[in-house]
């Protein structure tokens, strides 16, 4: 009988554990708050992300390229005009950047108005040989 109860209660632990990881990434009308994002040379991988307006948004970045990236959303109808540098800067609205290989990174930011955001990766050279994406946010 002992068993049993013992039984009982870990599939009652199970259950509450995985109700509460299920609330880690959740999503808002198909957009998800939490973005996972692989940068490998030259691709971010999902390339394209969907997102609710206002939310805070976690973004996790994992550099699995040999060769350092950044996760750089821009403001919203800016387009970089390659390369990337000094006159960009003023127009990012969020970023992780400096991600060495091997290396994760987690950041958080509150998601802008709905709109189609440019997403690229701010190393030089990297936007010419693709390593761009895109950011929709929805109302």
């Amino acid at each position: 009988m002992p068993i049993r109860r013992i039984q009982y209660a870990l599939w009652g632990l199970l259950i509450v554990v995985s109700l509460g990881l299920a609330g880690c990434a959740r999503t808002v009308g198909g957009a998800s708050t939490a973005l996972s994002v692989q940068m490998t040379d030259f691709a971010f991988q999902p390339a394209t992300f969907t997102i609710p307006a206002g939310q805070e948004i976690t973004v996790s970045v994992t550099n699995k390229g040999a060769l350092v990236h950044e996760f750089v959303i821009m403001k919203a109808g800016i387009k970089v005009d390659p390369p990337f540098g000094d006159k960009d800067e003023g127009n990012i609205y969020w970023e992780i950047d400096d991600v060495q290989p091997g290396q994760t990174k987690t950041g958080k930011f509150t998601a802008p108005g709905a709109g189609t955001y440019q997403i690229v990766c701010g190393q030089p050279r990297h936007i010419e040989r693709g390593m761009v994406g895109t950011l929709t946010v929805t109302q």
